[in-house]
């Protein structure tokens, strides 16, 4: 067999971060071990059944078996435009501010792809989901860290960017409610965000993939509900958080124009379509009931409030989030983020997702999921309770 030799860009890319966690459980699974994995990210809760009885009849259409329109349907576009009216109260161009993608893990790395030229700059916070790191390899972009610590709780503070810095920056990436750590954005920051980046004239990027999932009485914004929102930045969303559709592989960008012209380019010639059963059933939802999306968003809620309070309970000082489908927890002192969670999966059959992966100021954290049912998070509590570590 001949062997081939990959392209340098690719061969500077990592693999998939959460692709070695996930062997390592399957590995301890398929040895027997009764293995509560913490780490993955896929929501476990059932869609809207209406939503799915849309798809099933969208298969039986058979216009679908065509290829559908490069930049969407024309009633999906509307139906983003629908949703983000009934949602936040903002009006969006159906046809000038709306792109459909396959996946909001596609626009992850396609709006560097679109708007920066090697050697340009990306503002990245750090700790971050790792993609966004990989994406900015394969614009071949310099990257800048801007850390988001407890302190300032998870937000980075613009004024620490150096202004050459910023005169070389061409693109700012945030994503709140954060993944890993479960921050929210408050008015406040995307005003200070919108500002900085209209100074230094920066596309504003907002990954709002966890729109849905706020806690205990916090509602998470969206960049699109600020003043100049749109006219600096776009946001990214993704069906398989707010509607239970991870599978589906379905995702929207909205905002300003010039970024959804130039992301049209780009996406109609490196991806295909989405295809027509998916974009029927997603208009369904988009334009359907919330009350699945609220339902879901409280059972979320109550195994996150029970998982903090029962680790309170037996010693680990940890704090909750405000959103996201994940908790960032400081690890127990003479642990890092690698070592204490090789501790939960090694001694408790407990799978986490190690902080070192999102960035150097991940190295003191653990991420951890709230994607189990509550006797299995009783569990949890029960296995770490055992190993006395507090």
């Amino acid at each position: 067999m001949v062997d081939f030799e990959m392209a340098e860009i690719v061969k500077s890319l990592p693999f998939n971060y959460f692709s070695g966690i996930d062997d390592k459980v399957a590995a301890k699974i398929d040895a027997g071990e009764d293995v509560i994995d913490l780490a993955s990210g896929s929501p476990d809760l059932a869609m809207d059944p209406a939503v799915l009885a849309a798809i099933q009849l969208a298969l039986t259409d058979p216009s679908n078996q065509a290829y559908p329109p490069f930049t969407g349907k024309a009633k999906l576009k509307q139906a983003v435009a629908n949703f983000y009216q009934r949602m936040y109260g903002v009006v969006i161009d159906a046809e000038k501010e709306v792109m459909i993608v396959n996946s909001s893990g596609v626009s992850v790395v396609a709006v560097p792809q679109t708007l920066l030229n090697p050697g340009d700059t990306i503002l990245l916070t750090n700790p971050a989901y790792p993609p966004y790191f990989a994406a900015a390899k394969l614009a071949q972009a310099e990257v800048y860290e801007m850390p988001a610590l407890a302190e300032n709780a998870f937000l980075p503070d613009f004024e620490e960017i150096p202004i050459e810095v910023a005169k070389k920056a061409k693109v700012m990436m945030l994503n709140y409610p954060n993944n890993p750590t479960g921050a929210v954005a408050t008015t406040t920051f995307f005003e200070k965000a919108i500002t900085f980046c209209e100074k230094y004239h920066i596309a504003l990027i907002h990954d709002f993939a966890y729109a849905a999932i706020g806690y205990n009485g916090v509602k998470p914004l969206s960049l699109m509900q600020m003043g100049n929102g749109k006219n600096i930045g776009v946001e990214l969303y993704t069906a398989s958080k707010t509607f239970s559709m991870a599978g589906y592989r379905f995702g929207f960008v909205v905002g300003n124009e010039s970024i959804i012209s130039a992301f049209k380019n780009y996406h109609s010639n490196a991806y295909s379509t989405v295809p027509g059963f998916i974009q029927d059933g997603m208009t369904a939802a988009l334009n359907g009931s919330y009350a699945k999306i609220e339902s879901n968003r409280h059972i979320y809620e109550e195994r996150l409030n029970t998982l903090v309070s029962g680790l309170q309970t037996i010693g680990w000082k940890v704090e909750a989030p405000q959103g996201s489908l994940f908790a960032w927890f400081k690890v127990p002192k003479g642990y890092t983020s690698e070592t204490f969670a090789d501790c939960l999966l090694e001694k408790a059959n407990i799978a986490v997702a190690p902080g070192s992966g999102f960035g150097s100021d991940g190295k003191d954290y653990v991420r951890v999921s709230v994607l189990q049912e509550l006797p299995r998070i009783h569990e949890v509590i029960d296995r770490i309770d055992k190993l006395n570590l507090f």
